[in-house]
């Protein structure tokens, strides 16, 4: 897949200062199932090293200025953002990864300020903006953020997700194959958002007959919209509840209270998911059942990622 990236993030010395943010989850972990797209429109506009630069609010818009000249640079920044926008759109992007706090990047952290020099609060910068608008449904995220186990773990998720609908749109698929990945990511959407997993069943049922096309762009439209949800420990657990009925005729008195008191035990967050998790996977495969072996909430993205072995990847 490929997710775009604020340069400094991936080791740039772009900064205003020359130095880079280097982050290792992204270039160390998240590098080996991804390609990344650099962007940085402040150094486009105005070079490196640079004068820092800072949002105020003006009268009709919000305005750049310099923190060194106090000069209006909006329509600099502004221009490469645009540019940097339209070299994105030429990517089959994932997903944005952007720098937090930043003028230009940051996700509703950038500070704003008045006139008078007070902050009056936070907004996104002018590039972050920009992508939003232009890419309503794409994962996006700022590193700062990443660093909560329960959102990256979310945005990972996201992540790949999307990169599967992106795949089967491009495959010329037929109601029969959209019917299956609804199939295999039942469980994954009842943990995001259960009466946006039933709206796409009954797409998927095409009761009035539409023409594929435009079904599958409705449920495109919704699978996006639901993936963006964030998880929750108490929709989680009535997914595992769910799935540990597929075995309620196989296990023992014993092994269903352990299953169960191992599920109680994510609930009060004194476990993680990944412990019930491989239980009934463990299940799912002493018992060949394929329906639960084949579904993506098990392993929605490469393991070796160890998301869900975080007691605080849940909340």
């Amino acid at each position: 897949m490929k997710i775009a990236v604020s340069a400094c993030l991936l080791g740039e010395s772009i900064r205003f200062d020359g130095g880079h943010k280097r982050d290792r989850f992204i270039t160390d972990e998240l590098s080996e199932f991804a390609e990344f797209v650099p962007f940085c429109p402040e150094h486009l506009a105005f070079g490196t090293p640079r004068p820092s630069v800072h949002l105020v609010k003006g009268s009709e818009s919000i305005r750049v200025i310099s923190n060194k000249s106090e000069k209006d640079l909006t329509d600099a920044l502004e221009q490469t953002s645009l540019y940097e926008l339209t070299k994105l759109e030429a990517q089959p992007l994932c997903g944005i990864i952007f720098k937090s706090k930043s003028p230009s990047c940051g996700m509703k952290s950038a500070k704003l300020y008045l006139d008078n020099g007070m902050v009056e609060g936070k907004e996104d910068g002018i590039f972050a903006r920009i992508c939003r608008e232009r890419y309503p449904l794409l994962p996006m995220e700022e590193e700062g953020r990443l660093e909560d186990a329960w959102l990256r773990e979310n945005f990972v998720m996201q992540l790949f997700a999307y990169e599967a609908i992106e795949k089967l749109k491009t495959s010329s698929p037929n109601i029969g194959d959209l019917v299956r990945f609804h199939t295999i990511n039942k469980f994954m959407l009842q943990s995001k958002d259960e009466r946006l997993y039933r709206e796409l069943g009954n797409i998927v049922a095409n009761r009035d007959n539409l023409a594929f096309e435009t079904l599958f762009g409705m449920y495109e439209l919704g699978f996006k919209t639901a993936i963006a949800r964030k998880s929750s420990i108490k929709k989680t657990r009535n997914v595992l509840e769910h799935l540990v009925g597929f075995f309620k005729n196989d296990l023992t008195k014993n092994e269903k209270e352990i299953l169960h008191t191992q599920i109680n035990d994510y609930t009060d967050k004194i476990i993680p998911l990944i412990v019930p998790l491989s239980t009934i996977h463990l299940y799912a495969k002493k018992y060949n059942t394929e329906y639960l072996l084949e579904q993506t909430f098990l392993s929605p993205y490469p393991k070796t990622l160890a998301l869900r072995s975080h007691i605080s990847s849940g909340k």
